[in-house]
């Protein structure tokens, strides 16, 4: 079933509607979709390499639309989004991630958010914590706007094998990217102080 929907989300890329079907695939991801936007992304981008960082923008600003939708069904919605949550394997978990939000929820939304993780997993768990609405979206906007213009980026640049080496190298990017972020938001302390 999983595979069929995954196949039909890629033949979307092809289709004369390509861009709008990208900016609802990336919307629904957000919030209760289980297929990721890359995978209409990339052949995308691949076709139209020109147009890699307008596609960027598509799923980025869809994205964070719909994690406002995932964030309203945490947050109005909470046994909803209890319930989605035990559909994804992880209700289990509740108490756990919730004591990892109270500490570290800026952290949590920015790591998960560049992985393969689900990122509904993020916005209805930041809807059900409560977590601030402004820092949340300004979040989003980071992380998903990294993860699609990385995306983009490498593929107009080296096009597909330069894709398959970061996928299998994916955890050691993102400790990288996070090593960058972490020395940037010290730097601006220290310029600061």
């Amino acid at each position: 079933m999983l595979r069929k929907l995954y196949d039909w989300v890629f033949s979307l890329a092809r289709h004369r509607h390509a861009t709008r079907s990208l900016a609802v695939v990336s919307f629904a991801e957000s919030s209760f979709f289980p297929i990721p936007p890359d995978v209409m992304l990339a052949p995308m981008v691949l076709a139209k390499p020109e147009r890699a960082y307008f596609y960027a923008t598509v799923c980025t600003v869809a994205s964070v639309l719909g994690g406002l939708l995932g964030y309203a069904i945490g947050y109005f919605l909470e046994p909803v989004g209890m319930w989605m949550l035990s559909v994804l394997g992880k209700a289990d978990t509740f108490e756990a991630s919730k004591a990892l939000f109270q500490q570290h929820g800026a952290w949590v939304i920015l790591i998960k958010g560049l992985t393969p993780i689900p990122f509904k997993l993020i916005t209805i768990a930041s809807g059900i914590f409560q977590f601030n609405l402004a820092l949340f979206v300004a979040l989003c906007v980071v992380t998903r706007g990294a993860r699609f213009f990385l995306v983009a980026f490498v593929l107009k640049r080296w096009g597909e094998p330069m894709l398959a080496v970061i996928e299998k190298r994916l955890a050691l990017f993102t400790v990288l990217f996070l090593v960058l972020l972490v020395g940037a938001v010290f730097a601006v302390k220290l310029i600061g102080h």
